[in-house]
């Protein structure tokens, strides 16, 4: 009886234990989906808490920020702007981050840093003159009166041996009765200085001739051209009473003449003596003429701080017109390679030069370079970059007033201003961006065509502008298409930095 009672019991406990293992089996995947959607739940807040941009900015004015989207002063989207510390790359300060639809939309375009030649191609302007080697300037050497005058204009075209002028001169009267004197008596030594004397007095041999076989006196005696060319520098008319040393006009051989450009001071190394030389003029349009560097002068000019380059070329056709004008390409030899970037991806501000670095996955930061020389499109970077590095292109100046607030190289300790302490401030900075028209080195200003200010309600314009004091001017040409900030000072505008800009197609 006990042992059956004992058999029924140990089979309920297997029962129960098959049961109670049935239903622990069961149990488990539930609590893994559970802890599974737990933690899914909160990778996906702590994800979207990332991807939540700091704040909104202004695509034209970094200092306009919002703490949701909407519009800028200008009627343009604002950009979000997101800081993501999980992200693998290195940011260091400085760094920010922007969406990939924003990076697309505002057209920031990179290119990479790398070695190439450099196309040193001075591009400058020049002016034809007289070769003054065959300038020749026409003095008398005796005082006395204009009888006659064959050459009536300046620019008159006159050939070796056609009359110039007739003058009427005591001394020249005297010499000739000296002459007339030693030939009555026959003698040979007065004779030979009384024709030496005519000689100095620049009388010409035809006329001493003369003078020797009629025996007579010339009252006026006609003097003749040196050489072919074009009359300058008339400064007589007949009856005008002439003493030694004075012009009475200048006779310029065209057949060769020169060109004299002026390249700016730190160009002066890149140009040498011999150097080829490539220019066209607008009364000969499609037509290049090829020359060489003759000479560069070795003083540079102290108001427009530029170096004299001469250029000679030869005109036996005509073609070439003293103070015509000439644009002028000097080809200088450097076949070193250089690290370089494009130019329109260096900003230029009052003291310093920087670039913005493209750090992939929409990272982005401003560091500060040292350039070099440069070309129409190429500029070398001494410092500050390495090859391979990418650097922004187009849309740079956003990214960079960004960057700069807390980069290593500008304000580590600056404080972001409230919304109504940037609005009580004076609006006395701007961005925009316009074309050259005039440049005046000398000056350190140029005219520029800018665009509308939208904050400032002011239209497109066409006004002077001052560069700041160590923004060097050299790399800027007339028709440039530029980026820049300015300030108002004094009432006068100051342009603190700027890109060249490249035009979408």
């Amino acid at each position: 009886m006990n042992n059956k009672f004992q058999h029924i019991q140990l089979k309920y406990l297997i029962i129960a234990f098959a049961l109670g293992a049935l239903v622990f089996g069961a149990l488990i995947p539930i609590g893994s989906s559970f802890i599974k959607a737990s933690d899914d739940s909160s990778e996906s807040s702590e994800k979207n808490e990332a991807e939540k941009p700091l704040y909104w900015v202004a695509p034209m004015d970094a200092n306009y920020r919002r703490d949701e989207p909407g519009k800028s002063p200008m009627g343009m989207d604002l950009v979000p702007v997101y800081q993501d510390s999980s992200s693998s790359i290195d940011e260091g300060v400085g760094t920010i981050r922007i969406s990939a639809d924003v990076v697309n939309n505002l057209g920031v375009r990179t290119a990479t840093v790398k070695k190439d030649i450099l196309n040193n191609e001075i591009k400058t302007v020049g002016y034809v003159t007289y070769d003054e080697d065959k300038l020749h300037h026409i003095h008398p050497r005796v005082d006395g009166w204009i009888e006659k005058l064959y050459v009536k204009t300046t620019g008159a075209m006159v050939t070796k041996g056609q009359p110039l002028y007739d003058i009427y001169s005591p001394q020249l009267v005297n010499a000739q009765e000296e002459l007339l004197l030693a030939l009555s008596r026959n003698n040979q030594r007065l004779i030979t200085a009384a024709k030496n004397r005519l000689v100095a007095l620049q009388l010409p041999k035809s006329a001493i001739e003369e003078i020797q076989r009629f025996k007579n006196v010339k009252q006026s005696i006609t003097f003749y051209a040196p050489h072919n060319g074009v009359v300058e520098n008339l400064n007589i008319r007949e009856g005008f009473y002439v003493k030694p040393g004075a012009t009475l006009m200048s006779i310029g051989d065209l057949s060769q003449v020169w060109l004299e450009a002026e390249v700016f001071e730190r160009q002066a190394t890149q140009v040498h003596q011999g150097s080829p030389v490539t220019l066209t003029m607008d009364y000969l349009p499609g037509k290049a003429f090829l020359g060489e560097v003759d000479y560069v002068y070795p003083v540079l000019a102290k108001q427009t701080r530029t170096i004299k380059v001469r250029i000679r070329l030869d005109n036996r056709h005509g073609q070439f017109k003293p103070n015509m004008f000439a644009q002028v390409v000097i080809h200088a030899s450097d076949n070193q390679e250089r690290l370089v970037i494009p130019k329109e991806a260096l900003i230029r501000t009052g003291n310093q030069s920087r670039v913005v670095l493209a750090l992939g996955d929409g990272h982005f930061k401003s560091v500060e370079v040292s350039s070099g020389r440069f070309d129409q499109y190429f500029v070398e970077i001494l410092s500050g970059l390495y090859e391979g590095d990418d650097v922004v292109t187009s849309a740079q100046f956003l990214l960079d007033s960004e960057s700069s607030k807390s980069s290593d190289f500008m304000r580590l300790h600056h404080s972001v201003k409230s919304q109504e302490d940037r609005e009580s401030e004076p609006a006395s900075k701007a961005e925009t961006s316009g074309v050259i028209n005039v440049l005046m080195p000398q000056h350190n200003m140029a005219n520029i065509s800018r665009e509308a200010i939208a904050k400032w309600n002011r239209p497109a314009a066409t006004m002077d502008f001052i560069f700041a004091e160590s923004i060097d001017l050299n790399e800027l040409q007339v028709g440039d298409n530029i980026d820049f900030s300015f300030e108002i000072r004094d009432g006068d505008f100051v342009i603190t930095h700027f890109s060249l800009s490249v035009k979408q197609e």
